[in-house]
């Protein structure tokens, strides 16, 4: 009679079977976890660079402060709104220096340069500008109106805004300044006379989940024609 021999084969015992069934969901969990949380990282990384308040804040420094580099220092007005009229902002005390603010500004520069025969009479003491920008809060939307001057954007000693052979380009939509008194624009003036650096504080907010960007900046105007 043969001798029986049983050969062990290799496989997995009950227990052994139990136990990975055990941890397999819970390695399963964790990795879902880790996956969640990479793209609940990586949205909110994406929001903060692409989302539309963002993208509008940095279009709006943009515009706004290279604006100011081209203004001529001698010629800019700061304008108190009420409904369509433009009123320039002046100070209210005799104070050697004063903050004075506004919802729109009036930037005045050269858009044209200075050619051999001057054919743009530049060099002209009068001729402060050729060009204008005017940024202003219009409801909840932040605009600029680029024109030319003369006649520039508001008639001497304030008025309605001038529409005759303007662009305007709307820079930010959902656009506040956070409050009623409060002002979009401003600078310090000197014994009246604005020393060129022009502030814009203003709150873009977003309709679909209430999420606010502050822009605030100053822009250097620092060209005098003539002096």
């Amino acid at each position: 009679m043969r001798d029986m021999k049983y050969r062990i084969r290799p496989g997995f015992t009950l227990i052994e079977l139990v136990v990975t069934m055990l941890i397999s969901p819970m390695l399963a969990l964790v990795v879902g976890i880790l996956l969640v949380s990479g793209n609940r990282a990586w949205l909110r990384t994406f929001n903060s660079t692409q989302k539309e308040i963002k993208q509008d804040a940095q279009a709006v420094t943009i515009a706004f402060e290279s604006m100011a580099r081209r203004t001529n220092r001698l010629d800019y007005t700061i304008y108190k709104v009420f409904g369509n009229v433009f009123t320039p902002a002046v100070p209210k005390t005799s104070n050697l220096q004063e903050v004075v603010s506004g919802n729109a500004v009036e930037f005045r520069y050269w858009n044209v340069a200075l050619d051999k025969t001057d054919s743009y009479n530049l060099m002209d003491v009068t001729k402060t500008a050729t060009a204008y920008a005017l940024f202003y809060l219009d409801g909840d939307q932040l605009k600029v109106d680029y024109g030319p001057y003369p006649p520039g954007a508001v008639p001497a000693g304030g008025g309605t805004r001038n529409t005759s052979g303007v662009t305007t380009k709307v820079l930010a939509d959902n656009a506040s300044t956070g409050s009623n008194t409060a002002s979009a624009f401003s600078h310090t003036t000197l014994n009246g006379v604005g020393t060129g650096c022009v502030r814009i504080n203003i709150i873009l907010t977003d309709p679909e989940d209430n999420e606010s960007v502050k822009v605030m900046t100053a822009g250097l105007v620092r060209s005098m024609w003539p002096r």
